[in-house]
């Protein structure tokens, strides 16, 4: 007797496709929380790291695609400038929020460590959540509402899949929830930050139609933020 068909991407819906896109999201959020009074900032880190790295290898097969119509390496020098306009919204949104004096300079292991975190795994797994699957979800309760589904949200999560979503569509209610999910990630003084930087990783979705855009813009941004207050000595932006 055969086995039953393996099941592929194309024939999950959202309500299956959503364990792949948040679990990494909510382990790295989740060891961040429960851990941070138990673990030194290194060990806390490098668990990041190792869990949150090892669900992104499992869960990848049912992501959809990074790239979209245009050449990887335009998306990513777009990516690149996008990055560093990034920077300078993040810094003058959160500049008036914070105090020079709320923190103190990391060691050097939990710096690098932080850094490979930020740099390569938060921008991977948040853009993959946010607008890899919020955003897509949130369009496609609104394409249902819209076409007057008696139950929009069931239709979103039982009979449609985020993979389907074709590059670069968008609605308002798409940007505004996702925008609002990313904020709510960050703590209550980065709401604005985060808010304006939300908007602009959607603008960027919709310019470029990939997610390879966006994740290249956030990894330059908080690669060059941990650059800048390593530098300037301004610990308190991060």
């Amino acid at each position: 007797m055969r086995g039953s068909p393996q099941v592929t991407v194309a024939t999950l819906n959202n309500r299956q496709l959503a364990l792949p896109y948040v679990a990494p999201y909510l382990a790295y959020v989740g060891i961040a929380t429960l851990f941070s009074s138990l673990l030194s900032p290194e060990i806390n880190y490098l668990l990041r790291v190792i869990v949150v790295g090892l669900l992104l290898v499992w869960a990848w097969r049912w992501y959809c695609p990074l790239r979209g119509p245009f050449s990887p390496a335009g998306s990513m020098l777009y990516g690149a400038v996008a990055g560093l306009v990034g920077l300078g919204l993040w810094l003058g949104l959160l500049a008036p929020f914070v105090q020079s004096t709320e923190t103190t300079p990391w060691s050097n292991g939990a710096f690098l460590l932080r850094l490979l975190s930020a740099g390569l795994l938060v921008p991977l797994f948040e853009e993959l959540v946010m607008r890899g699957y919020i955003f897509r979800l949130a369009l496609q309760w609104d394409q249902a509402r819209k076409d007057n589904e008696r139950e929009p949200l069931h239709v979103a999560l039982d009979q449609r899949s985020v993979n389907d979503v074709l590059p670069g569509h968008w609605s308002w209610v798409a940007v505004a929830v996702s925008t609002l999910a990313f904020a709510s990630g960050h703590a209550p003084r980065e709401w604005p930050a985060a808010i304006v930087f939300g908007l602009f990783m959607a603008l960027l979705w919709m310019r470029r139609k990939d997610l390879l855009t966006c994740i290249t813009a956030h990894a330059v941004t908080n690669f060059a933020l941990a650059a800048y207050v390593a530098a300037t000595g301004n610990w308190h932006y991060w």
